[in-house]
């Protein structure tokens, strides 16, 4: 049955294009959402930006027709701007009375459910407004377009039985063909023995020919001084050092070596082999907890406390941490470095409107970010450039993300069965037992 979807602002402020996701339903703005747009579109952050392109866009449909009958949309759907009629608004209980947009969105949905013959939905993501919405009998949802279900969220992994000849193969040959079901592009595949479980073997299944491959060797000195501890992490150092892997996602709670093994990669990659030309660092300026306010200083001075995770990897694999005290050895290593252009740290505030051509980009504590803004990330790569994005869904610190409805998430599942992606959850933490014991417990 057709139905008749009344948004909040914040779901507008989430996905600029929300309005045109309903299909062939009826879609409603009430009034109050046009002045609170116009209050947020003077905001220099991704609030900002979106509101503004909301304000374009309705300002584009406005000339196919007039907004109070309704400016047709997608499939038999219409889009609406609808007053807020004081009388309705004083048909709210007494706790909900006053002018407030909540209340004037509430009034609005109130006022289409009376004379609409489908059903009206209240679309907020606001648990506060869904609460008063169900309060007042309107059914509410939350907008759920780019939501994704954390228990069933792509891990990457996966075990299959096979022959003793089978493993074999894969270690003297090329590659096997498996007729195992449901195989995707750069799933790692642990081969355990039918024979003998306790015989293993790791592979990957090829993006492009889809063949079953053994890991390659790692170097006997390590990638950039780091060895794979576990199974995830031999998986993840084969995708993040496989070229034709052109975007990489690693998610694993705190202390699982998914920046270390980036970061890791990506020197071996720039420094080493000349793959790229430059390494490029960023994360999201988002404080956990109470903000201390503004920083002094130039850009790097500023920096410096949002980028010391980054230079507490860097003193880890240049082996700095222990020889910084020491006379003649002031100079930290990731500083030559970035002194020679081969490694840059930055936030992402800069990066719309940039090219990056032939650059192993890691985008670290990404599941702070929005669906729009990892789309606006991945957008950004040139020619020869490899992404990754690394984080952990359950340490979130921005207030419009969850755990499942951050852009990380979003691209893991978006890109799973993709030639040219790849993915590892992480499992086991291996930055301390405390650190592990700690994730575990709290």
């Amino acid at each position: 049955m057709k139905k008749t979807f009344v948004l909040d602002t914040n779901v507008l402020l989430h996905d600029p294009s929300a309005m045109l996701r309903f299909e062939d339903n009826d879609v409603i703005l009430p009034m109050a959402i046009i002045e609170e747009l116009d209050r947020f579109k003077k905001k220099p952050e991704m609030t900002g930006r979106n509101a503004r392109q909301v304000s374009r866009t309705l300002d584009e449909l406005r000339k196919n027709g007039h907004f109070i009958e309704g400016i047709p949309i997608n499939n038999g759907g219409t889009l609406k701007v609808s007053l807020c009629h004081r009388e309705t608004l004083k048909r709210l209980p007494p706790e909900l009375e006053g002018d407030q947009a909540d209340n004037a969105i509430l009034a609005v949905a109130l006022e289409h459910q009376k004379e609409c013959a489908c059903p009206v939905v209240l679309v907020s993501k606001d648990t506060n407004l869904r609460i008063k919405a169900d309060a007042v009998g309107l059914e509410a949802r939350d907008y759920e377009t780019d939501k994704i279900d954390l228990s069933d969220l792509y891990t990457g992994t996966r075990e299959i039985l096979v022959s003793t000849e089978q493993i074999d193969q894969v270690f003297k040959l090329d590659g096997i063909l498996l007729e195992a079901e449901d195989l995707l592009p750069n799933q790692a595949l642990t081969l355990i023995d039918e024979s003998n479980p306790k015989h293993k073997a790791l592979a990957i299944v090829d993006g492009l020919s889809g063949r079953v491959e053994a890991l390659a060797k790692l170097p006997r000195t390590g990638v950039s001084r780091v060895y794979a501890r576990n199974r995830e992490q031999s998986f993840a150092f084969e995708m993040l050092l496989r070229d034709d892997i052109q975007l990489v996602t690693l998610v694993g709670q705190a202390g699982t070596g998914k920046t270390l093994l980036a970061i890791a990669a990506g020197l071996q990659k720039v420094a080493d082999e000349g793959v790229y030309t430059r390494l490029l660092i960023s994360r999201p300026v988002i404080p956990m907890g109470r903000d201390i306010g503004y920083l002094p200083g130039d850009i790097k001075e500023k920096l410096t406390p949002w980028m010391q995770p980054l230079y507490d990897n860097f003193d880890l694999i240049f082996g700095t941490q222990e020889s910084r005290e020491k006379p003649g050895h002031w100079r930290r290593g990731h500083e030559e470095l970035m002194e020679m252009g081969m490694l840059q740290i930055e936030p992402l505030t800069y990066i719309r409107g940039r090219t990056l051509p032939r650059q192993f980009l890691v985008v670290d504590e990404a599941q702070n970010l929005t669906p729009h803004e990892v789309k606006t990330i991945l957008t950004r790569a040139g020619e020869g450039t490899k992404i990754i994005l690394t984080g952990d869904p359950d340490q979130i610190d921005n207030p419009y993300v969850d755990a499942s409805s951050n852009g990380l998430t979003y691209a893991v599942e978006r890109f799973k069965g993709e030639p040219l992606a790849g993915h590892v959850t992480l499992l086991k933490g291996e930055r301390s037992t405390l650190a592990d014991r700690a994730a575990a417990l709290l």
